[in-house]
């Protein structure tokens, strides 16, 4: 097999972890009102919160961890099948207790929490294995978005569809997937990611050594901020809203709509941004982001609605791979594994925050206002962070991406 045939299986493999990994994450989100009220967590709006919240909470503890951890390994693949199975193991203890009723909201929190701390590595150093491939860091990140895109357009419905069935067929599902993940992950072969012997505290320390990270790392943290809050508000609004008040399966249909096109348009966008660089992807994508999120929240009617979620998909494929393109754009060879933790870290952060501040804005001020502010976070961030970006890019040659 040629280097370049080998490269091209070695993507569609590590795409298909990263999809996977997605996939089972959001199979939960439509039906997560009943898995919440099954726990006997009260409103949905504070208990949904704290059910996400839990999970990504743990991403940002432990993403750069393994991230680290892999850098002075040396290797990637033996990690990825542990927080595979680790996560497995947690949604399946989740959907004892939800089944079962013999704990309550407290410990399934304890247990989503450690269920978040091992999917954050399988899902973390897979995107990493793909940083590693050659054949152009916007065409490897448009795989990895793909994936990311597939796996929740997918994941929305069919977890609507199985809460219908039972609110414990979601955590069933996603771990048995994970399951899959781990064997998958042994298909795919190592390639030299380097950091020796040395230890995570010098891996991580020596990250301090380049600043342009923080550019991609801030509009990370408000791209994830929006996914967020849809993850949480804009279920709650789809499900609860008088104007809407949809089942699970509709919810999940109605997050398609921007799932589907951020899916399927995010390697093209990638390979796009390659030739004409991240500027106008990264800064300029944000901005009409965060006006179509906006737009959701304004929409009269649920058609409107719906066509303003396609837009979001659309102009979120545009964005999201030259994101995650400009990590490995300015981050050192061996340290990748590092630097995608780290974006990882503040991606989590801005879901996190969509969550939390998104939820308490719902709930305090409704979702009109909730939906105004989440969109112009996203504008402000863009438009403050958008001089550094210019800053950096004349340091970016084109085309980007030359696989080094």
């Amino acid at each position: 097999m040629t280097d370049e045939a080998a490269a091209r299986r070695d993507r569609v493999l590590l795409a298909s972890v990263v999809f996977a990994v997605l996939f089972a994450q959001v199979l939960l989100y439509p039906g997560y009102p009943e898995l919440v009220d099954a726990l006997g967590a009260g409103s949905v709006l504070s208990g949904g919160m704290w059910f996400l919240a839990a999970e990504f909470g743990a991403f940002v503890a432990f993403a750069s961890v393994w991230g680290a951890a892999s850098d002075a390994l040396g290797r990637r693949a033996p990690l990825i099948r542990l927080g595979a199975v680790g996560g497995a193991v947690g949604y399946g203890l989740l959907a004892v207790v939800v089944a079962s009723g013999v704990a309550g909201f407290g410990v399934a929190l304890v247990l989503r929490v450690a269920q978040g701390a091992a999917t954050i590595g399988a899902f973390s150093l897979a995107m990493t294995m793909l940083m590693d491939l050659p054949g152009g860091h916007g065409r490897n990140m448009g795989a990895a978005g793909i994936a990311i895109g597939l796996g929740t357009a997918l994941g929305a419905p069919i977890g609507g569809v199985l809460t219908g069935v039972d609110p414990v067929a979601p955590l069933v599902a996603a771990g048995a997937v994970l399951v899959l993940v781990g064997g998958l992950s042994t298909l795919v072969p190592e390639r030299g990611v380097g950091g020796g012997r040395e230890g995570v505290r010098e891996v991580l320390g020596e990250l301090a050594d380049v600043p342009a990270l923080l550019v991609p790392y801030t509009f990370g943290f408000v791209d994830r901020l929006s996914a967020g809050f849809f993850a949480l508000v804009g279920t709650a609004y789809f499900r609860r809203e008088a104007g809407f008040a949809l089942g699970a399966a509709e919810t999940g249909l109605v997050l398609a709509l921007f799932f589907a096109p951020f899916a399927l348009l995010q390697y093209p966008f990638g390979a796009l941004s390659d030739r004409i660089g991240r500027l106008v992807p990264v800064g300029g994508g944000s901005v009409l982001y965060g006006l179509a999120v906006a737009a959701v929240g304004l929409a009269p009617t649920l058609g409107a609605a719906g066509a303003a979620m396609f837009a979001v998909g659309v102009v979120g494929a545009f964005m999201a791979p030259a994101t995650m393109a400009l990590v490995t754009d300015v981050a050192p060879a061996n340290r990748r594994g590092t630097a995608m933790g780290g974006f990882n870290i503040f991606g989590s952060l801005g879901f996190l925050g969509g969550i939390i501040v998104g939820g308490w804005l719902a709930t305090r001020y409704g979702y009109l206002v909730a939906f105004l502010v989440a969109g112009g976070l996203e504008i402000a961030i863009a438009v403050v962070a958008l001089p550094v970006l210019v800053g950096i890019a004349p340091e970016l040659t084109v085309p980007f991406g030359d696989g080094e």
